[in-house]
């Protein structure tokens, strides 16, 4: 058993290192920050594993049957003789698996059907999209059969039924070998034995009726189960095999990934070498849909004595495509497909210079795995200090050939890193000549591993639970057509409504919000889209029947719901202020200000040393130390002009840039090495009536740099000049400042249940990646959050507990293509999604008022909003538009909570939701230099921001402390 919960409290015990350098675990169970809540085991089965339809139906089985594609392909090539079949030939060498016995009758196995029962270690991770993905980390590094034995439990020294493994061998008979058998009788009768060896304690009851010794006659026996390596069976047994009178179960070749000695060597510094063969015979896998596959294989670097590479059966790998959270893709496509661009892989690996991170790369040592030819451990990036690293491009810089993966960590549960080894039970058919998966196969166990101490010897053993409710499994059945473009959108809209009806706590669930979670046109209603169910499924009466249970989790229609009442009980309490020309006037100036003012060089790494940068630069010193300047002394005279001034908390959360590589042409990353300026987060606190409890509004106030001045297809000459930012993020940063005299007045007013926390983030952009949100999240986990005030003063803020954090990233830009429509787009857990329902209440409160706004006189006759005819004029007043706020959940295809500082809260346990405006991948105004006032949507994000001010109120007042 392992706790579900981690340590990780005490200043430097939660760091977290930035996301394109080393992408975090995901964390199951309890979060790091709330500390409590539901167990992810169930109280009365404790070695349960929960695994969803949708993960196996969309992750593994897909998965599963493309790696037995290439493995079993490279299986048959290699048992045939063929000279390329993809296998390093240094892993056969001494191999008991495919000993020389085996290796001469390569060609000559013609009676031979290549069962496998691969065990592989899978794990989840999580990719730069935000996506958390089963992945391929290779072979089990528990050995060759201990997955497939395991199988046969449900937890320790308990068996699943017999029948089970009845199933399982009778459907393995029939279909690779064409023999019916019905019982145990029939499969014994058929010459089925087993063969124990070293497994014979771990055999589960059933087995002992079908074992075979070396003391027995092989007469009638005809399909021998053994994982024993071929080399040590008996020589009856490789003599009938090798004459084609016996079957062994699996093909003896396949368990070659468990017996090369080199990874045995190599796994006495890395303990789970073991799982590296098997993944260099896997192709690198990204995209959305399958299991993701990690690239592997050799690094050749000439040098002296290292001129030539030798031959490696395709596992010579030079190069890598990069990918990373600001790409233009959509989370539904595969981004190596896309962008076939492939960088010199020791470029990728180690190189800060300029020319190779470009932009948006990084160093991506931390994430890899290095040995040497003769396999000594060069460098285990995710456990390696900065001189490992330069240990490392040393002796790569010297030449020669390395063997490498990339190395994502493995899912946690608390201090435990956990993977899942299922046998992968495949063969090959036998007319088609393909690969095929085997039908109710065993699916294995789950070890756990302490992570600062991994001995697969003692593992903590789990075992999977794949889900099988009723309205989850109808949805994967029942909408198995492609549709527009997205992967299982209709079965992923069933999911959302089934998934926050059973974590919402609500009754019923209202049909306001049910609409919002649901990817459809932007006129089409939930009725309509329950309706449309039949005709969209492979069996209509089926899909009716599921339409009607869904009925009935909503609130009823013609009845006042949930969200109405909550509106009767609870009137807005910020839109007076909000919902006025004055508020649009000022949110415009605001944003104009702070984008096209004297704050120019707002990007963590300005300024650039290089040439064409500093030709372009207006002048040459950071502006982002002068801009918090000023956004603290706005406060200051806010909470003066409130009545707050000894109340409020105003001040900065400061910190050091550090990475593991020198970026000494960064201007700012080299001035906080040398001391001379430091990193911040800036915090203005309006006090609430429980001081003990706190609301985060918060934005990032750095800007990126523009892709249009930089790259050369674009125009550009190389040079990293920081964007206006009037977009990104000063639409947000704009809606801060204005949000701050509204929650000053709710103070005085005593209507704040708690305290409010205005923060600005630094260092979201690139190459900073986050900083400020993943500095934060660290101080929130660990209880270490102390605030500097101006004149020394350092208030400890550790005892306050986040109940939530609303993160705004581009809330004024109105796509032009889907109008009106802005992203609401929750973290993890039920606490992020009983934020995103008061952001939704807030919503339906807005559009509710909007028509009696708009029947005002400075209103009454106006039309839709305009931008501005230039830049500098404000555009004319016009209606209050109705915006519709799309709850997008986090495995939502158009959640962008990844691209954001709200994906590092969510991570941390920290409760999250994002405001962000319906992002458009392909427009300009985005990282370039048309991130104007010209792109601005006035009415469109002033109306944003109001509600997005209303649902940090309502958060404020209503919504209960957990932890």
């Amino acid at each position: 058993m392992i706790a579900d919960a981690g340590r990780f409290t005490g200043e430097g015990n939660y760091p977290i290192p930035a996301y394109s350098e080393y992408m975090p675990a995901p964390q199951i169970g309890a979060n790091p920050y709330l500390r409590g809540g539901t167990s992810f085991f169930a109280q009365d089965d404790p070695w349960g594993w929960p695994l969803t339809e949708y993960e196996e139906a969309f992750q593994l089985a897909p998965g599963l049957q493309s790696i037995a594609n290439q493995i079993i392909t490279a299986l048959v090539r290699l048992a045939r003789g063929k000279p390329s079949h993809g296998i390093a030939r240094a892993n056969l060498i001494d191999n008991p698996y495919w000993s020389g016995e085996l290796a001469e009758r390569a060609g000559k196995l013609g009676h031979e059907r290549f069962v496998v029962f691969l065990p592989l270690a899978l794990s989840r991770t999580q990719d730069d999209k935000g996506r958390i993905r089963w992945t391929l980390f290779g072979g089990s590094e528990q050995g060759p059969s201990r997955a497939f034995w395991k199988g046969f439990y449900k937890q320790p020294e308990k068996e699943l039924p017999a029948e089970k493994a009845q199933d399982f061998f009778r459907g393995l008979m029939a279909d690779v070998y064409g023999v019916n058998v019905a019982n145990d009788a029939d499969l014994y009768r058929a010459g089925f034995r087993i063969y124990p060896g070293d497994d014979a304690a771990a055999l589960p009851k059933w087995a002992a009726s079908y074992l075979w010794t070396a003391r027995h006659s092989l007469a009638g026996v005809k399909y021998l189960l053994t994982f024993t390596a071929f080399s040590e069976l008996p020589e009856a047994v490789r003599r009938a095999y090798l004459e084609g009178n016996l079957h062994l179960l699996p093909f003896p070749g396949s368990m070659l990934f468990w017996g090369a000695p080199a990874y045995r060597r190599l796994q006495e510094e890395l303990p789970l070498a073991q799982q590296i063969p098997l993944l260099h015979g896997v192709a690198r896998h990204e995209g959305p849909h399958g299991l993701r596959v990690p690239q592997s294989g050799w690094l050749h670097e000439p040098g002296p004595g290292h001129e030539e590479a030798p031959d490696l059966q395709g596992l010579l790998r030079n190069s890598y495509i990069r990918t990373h959270r600001w790409a233009r893709v959509h989370r539904h496509e595969d981004e190596i497909a896309i962008f076939a661009r492939e960088d010199k892989l020791v470029h990728v690996l180690f190189s800060a210079q300029p020319n190779d991170v470009e932009l948006y790369g990084k160093p991506m040592a931390r994430n890899v795995q290095i040995w040497t030819h003769d396999f000594r451990l060069l460098l285990d990036g995710p456990r390696a200090s900065a001189e490992e690293i330069r240990r490392a491009i040393r002796a790569i810089g010297a030449g020669g050939l390395f063997g490498y993966r990339f190395q994502y960590p493995a899912m946690r549960v608390g201090l435990h890193e956990v993977y899942w080894q299922r046998p992968l039970a495949a063969y090959l058919q036998r007319h088609e000549d393909t690969p095929a998966l085997l039908k109710n196969a065993p699916t294995g166990y789950l070890t756990a591993y302490p992570v600062a101490d991994i001995d697969i010897g003692r593992p903590v053993e789990l075992w999977p639970r794949i889900l099988n409710r009723k309205e989850h499994m109808e949805a994967i059945r029942l909408f198995d057509r492609p549709e527009d473009g997205h992967p299982h959108k209709t079965a992923l809209n069933v999911r959302k409504i089934l998934d926050v009806a059973a974590a919402s706590g609500l009754k019923h669930l209202p049909r306001g919000f049910a609409r919002r979670l649901l990817n459809v046109g932007p006129h089409e209603s939930l009725e309509d889209w329950l309706g449309s169910l039949p005709a969209r499924a492979n069996d209509p009466e089926k899909a009716r029947a599921l339409a009607d249970g869904l009925l009935r989790l909503l609130d009823s229609a013609g009845e006042p719901s949930h969200a109405n009442a909550r509106h009767a009980a609870f009137e807005p309490l910020t839109f007076g202020s909000t919902a006025n020309r004055t508020f649009e006037t000022r949110y415009w100036n605001t944003i104009r200000g702070l984008a096209e003012g004297e704050f120019l060089n707002k990007c963590n790494a300005d300024c650039v040393h290089d040439q064409a940068t500093r030709e372009r630069l207006r002048h040459h010193h950071r502006d982002l130390e002068a801009l918090g300047d000023f956004l603290l002394a706005y406060y200051a005279k806010i909470a003066t002009d409130g009545g707050l001034g000894g109340k409020a908390l105003i001040g900065e959360l400061p910190f050091h840039w550090g990475t593991d590589f020198d970026f000494n042409w960064s201007g700012g990353w080299l001035e906080n090495q040398q001391g001379r300026t430091h990193e911040r987060n800036l915090l203005f606190g309006i006090p609430g009536r429980d001081r003990s409890r706190a609301v985060i509004m918060a934005d990032h106030y750095d800007t990126a740099y523009m892709e249009d001045v930089y790259y050369a297809a674009r125009g550009g000459s190389g040079a990293r000049i920081a964007a206006a930012g009037a977009d990104d993020n000063h639409s947000a940063t704009a809606a801060l400042m204005l949000a701050a005299r509204v929650f000053c007045r709710l103070s005085r007013e005593g209507k704040l249940g708690c305290d409010v926390w205005l923060i600005h983030l630094t260092g979201e952009e690139f190459p900073s990646d986050c900083m400020g949100a993943r500095h934060l999240s660290s101080l929130l986990v660990e209880g270490a959050l102390r605030l500097h005030r101006s004149g020394g003063r350092v208030d400890d803020l550790s005892p306050v507990r986040v109940q939530g954090v609303y993160v705004l990233d581009m809330v004024a830009h109105n796509n032009d293509h889907a109008p009106d429509i802005f992203q609401i787009a929750p973290g993890v857990g039920p606490e992020s999604l009983r934020l995103a329902y008061e952001a939704h209440l807030a919503n339906e409160s807005w559009n509710r008022l909007t028509h009696v706004w708009n029947r005002r006189v400075s209103r009454r006759g106006r039309g839709r909003g305009q931008r501005g005819a230039d830049d500098r004029t404000i555009p004319a007043i016009a209606a209050h538009p109705v915006l519709n706020g799309e709850v997008r959940l986090n495995y939502d295809p158009r959640s962008t909570l990844y691209n954001t500082d709200g994906q590092v809260f969510s991570d941390a346990g920290i409760p999250a939701v994002l405001f962000m405006e319906n992002y458009d991948i392909n427009r300009t105004g985005y990282h370039d230099t048309h991130d104007t006032m010209a792109n601005i949507d006035l009415d469109y994000g002033s109306a944003l921001a109001a509600i997005a001010i209303e649902s940090v109120a309502r958060a404020a007042c209503v919504t209960p402390v957990r932890g």
